[in-house]
């Protein structure tokens, strides 16, 4: 007897289900079964991979859910027949998961009449409604509620479904449901329920089910299953289970048959755009295009410039996506009307028509790009345009498409929350029963970010030693490795919008955000992608934001904002700041790395920078691009190509093979490839799975070279050097885009370094390091700090008196509306003038005086003494005032190190002094030599430094090494912390302050430290 398993969930019936998608299709294949159905609770999260498993393995997937009615009426499994039953699947998911609280879903059941077309509905598992009914004694009622059911759906698209698991109860209630099937002359359907694969996975299950719950499982009880029956069974295990039933098999391969439901592939139509009467949407973007070219291209290179965008525009005519650049365009138009500072980045920056859109900053001919490498005929993917937007403003340009579009044509992607190592060792260790206070620990001494390396986890080890070695531990460590990328819940995309001409409810299910006024789409962005739908970032960028404030505080003390986008990029004090390492605060180079790179890279133009930016990226660090390339721009190496062909390629980066645009130049100019070939060849070098295609394309490439007069061993050499770098490269264009922050940053700071850093700070976190850092930069340049004052701060960062005052959001605990009050109220003539008109919370009331804000009032260890007088005279009543006693403590007042310890805990900044005076007197005692002294003492030299330790890097790329910075009143260094010394100093590499002694290392100006010892201070 064949069968076909119609109701089976993945691990995005969350927190529920064990399997992957690509898991549950394996399985059906091994068992034969032409079809499978993937039914998770009230979602199709994973409907795209399993349709691409499905297609792949050559089955046929069936699309359904089992859908949660409200007032607890049970569920409902669904099972789309046709498009319409799919586009009415994602209707009902939709209306049962709105208005309800996040992961939850509940239907009313009055609306399924409107939707209930090309759609199978099977009765549902032991939570059916009509099992409940039974369950509940109540047969009379499941009659009435199947003949309902059968009504509304359809009496051949209504099947009685029955599930055997061996649990008490099975086969009286299979039975009373095929007589209830028999009265209303209904067909049946066997299902398995399937959760897991193996009855081995029942534990896993079972801890799932805890953590959803939010129960240990000595606790869980009923919530549990009662065995570890429900697996994916083979047809015969079924058809000697329901031997009783055989039509409840047979008609497994009926449904399966009738459905037809075929998953909706994009690219979608898009919302269209007002045009001019008369005009297309191809006709209003090249004139858009053309009427920028007369303003943004010199006269004499216009030729060039036009024969570009005519090639353009006819390839993105080709694809239909005319309308697609001009929603992007109008959105741009829209926030730039708004001043919102915002510009394109990554592989759409190779495209002139974005940039004659003004959507890019990079003119793509002049920076040597790649148009293919964004969009190209042979590119078999859509087109993907990045937009960031100053963070503080973003929700102003989504909230435009939300409008202009409407809710119903708008949504956000969605983003699955997956588990990492501490979140499955605390999900895992709850249901397991561990303390929570242990597990605070072990989550707290954990270092990797993947669970599924927990059981081998040096630092669990180091904490916890040979208590790990218990059946416990181990029962822990195992469970939570196997939970290692499990999606866990959802979240939202962090600026992928979709946009649709229909209801998106059509296509995908749509589910409320926890965000106000937001709604997501239950397709990631790789789901997305795997469909061909095109999404539109609208990213936030927090630095974007600061340099905004940055001109606006320049406006205030000039008259007029920096005119940025007049800005010509050749500035040579701008490059000598960066040459001499004066980088903190300066986009995309401020990182250690970067840091310890600018003093043997010594960038002297845009150029540099974009590849200065390219060279710090996973990639090119792999592929040990950085090296070669420095030896060969210091001199040190020849800069030798395999062939003169290349130099055109690759002359800019010293024939290193870098950016991923470099790929398509060399295919062509070597192999004579078109770039649309070259793009699709960069593809298959980056795909992990691609030996095949790979294969083909090495044939392709060195036939094409042989045609162009190159020999087949270099053509041969050539394709190695792509295979050994280019899958590892980076895109030019998005380097370039980021370029032109960067040197707006870096000209800001250089220039306006007062303003800078206070836009800076009116916008953290942000950047590699935490504001105390920032701050202690900015003191070493001559940018002066005003502290957190009750009576002249703002929310915000301000400028006066040529300095920074820190504003009042540096408070800990104190919200925008305990700010408001504040801001109202003033001015205070006292602490008990305060308390008296606010009626401030006494924590954020102490956060002030330890702040300083206060110290107008007084010392503010008095301070602290009266405060519980000031709280006592103000709950008086206003008309009985009572006399007092004049009684004042007499109290030693705050020492400077108690101050600024008082001040740093209250607001993460010292304006008075760095934080590393805390520990002086250790410092001293350990003779420590001040960082900045560093430069001038010999190579290898022993030294010992300390200080506070502001960033702790471990990169799964480094084999076990550990990056400190550690930084000082004198300025910042590198700390290499070599596997065997963090092993036994890991405690140190985690303390606030730190002594290192080590070697001191100099190499081309950079200076580290390998340390020997790192011992917490």
């Amino acid at each position: 007897m064949s069968y076909v398993e119609l109701h089976a969930h993945s691990y995005y019936s969350l927190l529920d289900g064990v399997p992957t998608p690509e898991a549950l299709v394996a399985q059906a294949v091994q068992y034969q079964m032409p079809a499978l159905a993937l039914t998770d609770h009230d979602a199709l999260y994973g409907a795209p991979r399993f349709w691409r498993a499905a297609q792949a393995a050559g089955i046929k997937p069936i699309f359904g859910c089992e859908l949660t009615l409200a007032g607890a009426a049970g569920h409902l499994t669904l099972l789309a027949e046709t498009q319409a039953g799919y586009a009415n699947l994602c209707q009902l998911i939709t209306l049962a998961r709105n208005a309800q609280t996040k992961g939850s879903a509940a239907l009313p059941r009055a609306v399924l009449a409107a939707h209930s077309a090309g759609l199978i509905a099977l009765s549902g598992c032991r939570g059916g409604v009509l099992a409940q009914a039974l369950r509940q004694r109540q047969p009379e009622h499941a009659l009435q509620l199947a003949a309902r059911l059968a009504q509304l759906f359809g009496r051949n698209n209504f099947f009685i479904e029955l599930q055997r698991h061996h649990e008490r109860g099975d086969r009286a209630r299979n039975c009373a449901l095929q007589t209830l099937a028999s009265r209303l002359q209904l067909p049946l359907v066997a299902t398995g329920n399937v959760h897991y694969l193996e009855s081995t996975d029942a534990p896993l299950h079972d801890v799932l089910t805890c953590i959803r719950s939010r129960v240990a499982l000595e606790h869980a009880g009923s919530l549990l299953r009662t065995n570890a029956e429900y697996r994916f069974r083979t047809p015969q295990e079924m058809a000697a289970l329901f031997a009783e039933w055989p039509a409840a098999l047979a008609n497994t391969l009926v449904i399966a048959a009738r459905c037809q439901a075929q998953l909706p592939h994009g690219p979608q139509q898009l919302p269209k755009i007002e045009l001019p009467p008369g005009v297309n949407a191809a006709e209003y973007l090249t004139a858009l295009c053309q009427a920028a070219l007369q303003t943004r291209v010199a006269a004499a290179a216009a030729p060039a410039y036009r024969e570009t965008l005519a090639r353009e525009l006819e390839i993105i005519s080709e694809q239909q996506l005319a309308n697609y650049f001009l929603v992007v365009w109008d959105l741009v138009r829209f926030a730039r009307q708004r001043g919102i500072l915002c510009q394109g980045r990554g592989s759409a920056a190779n495209s002139l028509t974005a940039y004659l859109l003004g959507i890019t900053p990079v003119d793509p001919l002049a920076a040597g790009l790649v148009f293919e490498r964004f969009l190209s005929r042979e590119r078999i993917t859509q087109p993907d345009i990045d937009i960031d937007f100053a963070a503080d403003r973003r929700e102003e340009a989504i909230q435009y498409l939300y409008q202009k579009y409407g809710p119903a044509h708008t949504a956000m992607a969605c983003t699955m929350i997956t588990f990492r190592a501490r979140s499955a060792l605390r999900d895992a260790g709850l249901a397991l029963g561990f303390a929570p206070a242990l597990l605070d620990r072990a989550c707290a001494a954990v270092d990797d970010y993947s669970a599924g390396r927990l059981p081998d986890s040096s630092s669990l080890r180091a904490a916890f030693g040979a208590q790990l070695d218990t059946p416990r531990w181990q029962q822990l460590l195992q469970m939570a490795a196997r939970l290692a990328g499990f999606p866990r819940h959802l979240g939202l995309h962090n600026g992928g919008m979709i946009l649709c001409a229909q209801p998106l409810t059509q296509h995908i299910p749509v589910e409320p955000a926890s965000m106000e006024a937001r709604s997501a789409v239950q397709w990631d962005k790789d789901a997305l992608e795997m469909a061909d739908w095109i999404k539109l970032d609208v990213l936030g960028l927090r630095m974007l934001s600061a340099i905004d404030s940055a001109c606006h505080f320049v406006s205030q003390h000039t008259g007029s904002p920096p005119d940025l986008s007049a800005l010509s990029f050749d500035d040579a004090g701008v490059y000598a700041m960066l040459c001499r390492g004066e980088t903190i605060g300066v986009f995309q180079v401020e990182s250690r790395a970067q840091a310890a790179l600018i003093p043997k890279f010594q960038p002297r133009s845009f150029a540099d920078l974009t590849v200065q930016i390219a060279l710090i990226r996973p990639g090119p660090v792999q592929a040990n691009m950085v090296h070669p390339y420095l030896r060969r721009r210091s001199g040190r190496e020849p800069v030798v190509h395999l062939h003169p062909s290349l130099a055109a390629a690759l002359g800019e980066t010293l024939g290193v093979i870098l950016f991923q645009e470099q790929v398509l130049k060399v295919a062509r100019d070597l192999a004579g490839f078109s770039a649309g070939e070259g793009e699709l060849l960069r593809r298959a070098l980056s795909h992990k799975h691609a030996s095949a295609q790979l294969e083909t394309f090495r044939q392709r490439f060195i036939a094409g070279a042989q045609q162009r007069a190159v020999n087949a061993d270099t053509a041969q050499a050539v394709f190695e050097q792509l295979k050994a770098f280019g899958g590892y490269s980076f895109s030019k264009a998005h380097a370039a885009a980021f370029a032109v922050i960067t040197y707006w940053s870096a000209w800001l700071r250089h220039h306006h370094p007062l303003q800078y850093f206070a836009g800076l700070l009116c916008h953290q976190p942000m950047g590699f390091y935490a504001p105390h850092v920032v701050v202690s930069d900015a003191r070493r340049i001559g940018v002066r700090f005003l502290p957190v004052h009750i009576q002249h701060s703002q929310a915000a960062v301000t400028v006066e008196q040529n300095a920074i005052r820190l504003g009042l959001g540096y408070v800990d605990g104190l919200g925008a509306a305990h700010i408001e009050l504040l801001e109202r109220a003033r001015p205070f003539h006292s602490l008990l003038d305060l308390v008296q008109r606010t009626r401030l919370p006494r924590p954020q009331l102490e956060a002030l005086i330890l702040a300083g804000a206060l110290d107008c009032f007084g010392e503010r260890r008095a301070l602290l003494w009266e405060m519980a007088g000031a709280y006592r005279t103000a709950q008086r009543p206003p008309a009985l005032p009572l006399p007092t006693a004049d009684e004042h403590a007499q109290l030693h007042p705050l020492q400077p190190a108690e101050r600024l310890a008082a001040e740093y805990a209250a607001t993460g900044i010292t304006v008075a002094a760095h934080l590393s005076s805390l520990r002086r007197a250790a410092f001293a005692a350990a003779g420590t030599r001040q960082i900045a002294s560093l430069r001038t003492l010999r190579n290898g030299q022993p030294v010992t430094v300390g200080g506070v330790i502001v960033t702790v890097q471990r990169p799964p790329t480094a084999k076990g090494m550990c990056f400190l910075a550690l930084e000082d009143s004198s300025g910042l260094v590198n700390i290499v912390v070599p596997p065997q010394v963090y092993a036994q100093y890991r405690s140190g590499c985690r303390a606030p302050f730190a002594l290192v002694c080590g070697r001191l290392q100099l190499d081309g100006g950079a200076v580290h430290v390998v340390a020997q010892r790192v011992e917490p201070v």
